[in-house]
């Protein structure tokens, strides 16, 4: 969508020039990468205290 906008400013203030969109590209997808790391990092830490916690009662009520 970026570019479409680009190629139409070019064309109306008659520029020969496009935008190079891979640098940022890139960033963008290592912030996305990033987000679900720690996301995931989270919803294990939670859920691996919560399962522990829940093995441990059952451990504790079959002994």
């Amino acid at each position: 969508m970026l570019e479409l906008i680009v190629k139409i400013q070019n064309a109306i203030l008659g520029r020969k020039f496009a935008i190079e969109e891979r640098g940022a590209t890139a960033v963008e997808y290592a912030l996305m990468v990033a987000l679900i790391a720690v996301v995931v990092i989270g919803g294990v830490t939670l859920l691996g205290n919560n399962a522990s916690s829940k093995f441990n009662s059952a451990a504790v009520t079959v002994h």
